[in-house]
Formats: structure tokens, C-alpha cells, sequence
């Protein structure tokens, strides 16, 4: 595969960086999903309740979520918007973590 064309395979609990738009930069779950869109939540703006629908070339998966959170997505179980926050908070910081140490 070409490093240059973006991986626009997703499943539901990927995390995904918006790559263009207003929340460019910003993680998010991939909670659901159509032929052309993602839908996104990170629990802060983007509820649950009320995700952002974004096309698929505007997202690029970051990692296949391990957590808890992930497996409970996969699983169809209730996952609650406090708990999407703080799991993305934590990968942000692991992110940043790695990015700053080479």
C-alpha cells in the first residue's frame, strides 16, 4: 500500500485524528459508520448522543484501541461520554509522549 494514500479502512472503536475541518487535530472514536461517513465522538463537543459525521478522507486512523472503552464499543455496550474523555486524554498524552521522544 502506498504510504502516501491514507488507510480509509475503519471499524467501529478505531481512534481517528480529523485531518481537515474545524476539530483538525483533535482524536475521536469511530462509533459508528456508513459507505461514505464516519461517525465520531470524543465525549467533550461530540457526545455520544450527537456525533460528527465525517467523511472518510477527512479522518485518519491513529490506532486500533485496545481499552476498555474499545472493547465495550465493539461489544454494543453503554459506554458513557466521561469515559470516552478520559480515554482519549490518555492517548493524546501517549501520543505526545511518543512524538516528543524521537
Amino acid at each position: 500500500m502506498d504510504p502516501a494514500i491514507p488507510d480509509t479502512s475503519f471499524t467501529v472503536s478505531d481512534v481517528v485524528i480529523s485531518v481537515a475541518g474545524r476539530d483538525q487535530g483533535e482524536l475521536f472514536y469511530v462509533i459508528a459508520q456508513d459507505e461514505t461517513h464516519l461517525f465520531l465522538a470524543n465525549g467533550k463537543d461530540r457526545t455520544l448522543e450527537k456525533p460528527k459525521r465525517k467523511k472518510r478522507k477527512h479522518a485518519q486512523k491513529v490506532l486500533r484501541s485496545e481499552t476498555r472503552v474499545a472493547a465495550k464499543l465493539i461489544a454494543g455496550d453503554k459506554v458513557l461520554n466521561s469515559e470516552l474523555r478520559r480515554d482519549l486524554a490518555f492517548l493524546a498524552r501517549q501520543l505526545q509522549a511518543n512524538n516528543l521522544g524521537g
